[in-house]
């Protein structure tokens, strides 16, 4: 079983089909089993900038108002959520979309500090995704959390891969992202590390700064939790999705 988490920068704007998606209904219809988890980052900003509201990230992670959770919402678990499980649908693949907080797949918290309504990850149960795998269906996640009280939070789609991958012991868990992989010494090209254990990885996660902190941090738990292998790289082309999902590419963590 295969987790990818997908951004939401690989979505077509035209609204035409994504040849990433294509390779995974291809796959999928030869046998291989995937999770899907997305994010949805340029879409939120843009409907926040038709909302007059200014994006503001702290450390990675979307600070949060109850403004911005209405349009994170409804742009998450309606617009993306909707346009990937149609996409794999017009595929012939039998898709379902699923926010994070149905069935307890997700239980959080809302975090302590200035992000606002973003939930910290208190526990992970993926008896539902299982059954979905188990009859045949591809699980499309959005990563919009509940708490016990039923108040949505926003998550971070990296952290939700991290923990959803780790927990249903995947093959691979798949970052794509608009870099080749995990850089020693950013922006040095010839610094790429293209295999590294948790243990080395966690010595240096401190580092990393922006999108790629939580996207570390999620590498890590995916491994710690349980998944053989994950890994970050470009994948702004079909190719290199492909190419991920049958061998090695961009940055490998591995236990």
């Amino acid at each position: 079983m295969i987790l990818i988490k997908y951004g939401g920068h690989a979505l077509p704007k035209d609204g035409s089909i994504d040849p990433s998606l294509a390779v995974i209904a291809s796959e999928f219809k030869h046998g291989k089993e995937f999770v899907l988890v997305h994010g949805g980052g340029p879409q939120i900003n843009h409907e926040l900038t038709l909302h007059n509201i200014v994006p503001e990230m702290i450390n990675g992670l979307r600070k949060t108002t109850p403004e911005v959770l209405s349009v994170v919402q409804k742009v998450l678990s309606g617009e993306v959520l909707r346009n990937i499980v149609n996409q794999f649908i017009a595929l012939g693949v039998n898709a379902i979309g699923l926010s994070s907080g149905d069935g307890h797949l997700i239980r959080a918290q809302k975090q302590s500090g200035d992000l606002g309504l973003v939930g910290e990850i208190t526990s992970v149960d993926t008896s539902l995704l299982k059954l979905f795998l188990k009859n045949g269906y591809l699980p499309v996640i959005s990563p919009v959390g509940v708490d016990s009280m039923g108040q949505a939070l926003n998550l971070n789609a990296d952290l939700v891969a991290g923990e959803i991958g780790g927990d249903i012991n995947a093959e691979k868990v798949l970052f794509m992202t608009d870099v080749p992989g995990i850089y020693k010494n950013w922006p040095d090209e010839s610094s790429l590390i293209s295999s590294i254990t948790v243990s080395e990885l966690r010595k240096i996660a401190d580092s990393f700064v922006e999108g790629m902190a939580p996207k570390v941090k999620s590498l890590i738990t995916a491994v710690n939790k349980g998944a053989k292998s994950a890994y970050v790289f470009d994948g702004r082309s079909a190719e290199n999705l492909l190419r991920a999902i049958h061998g090695d590419i961009g940055t490998k963590v591995i236990p």
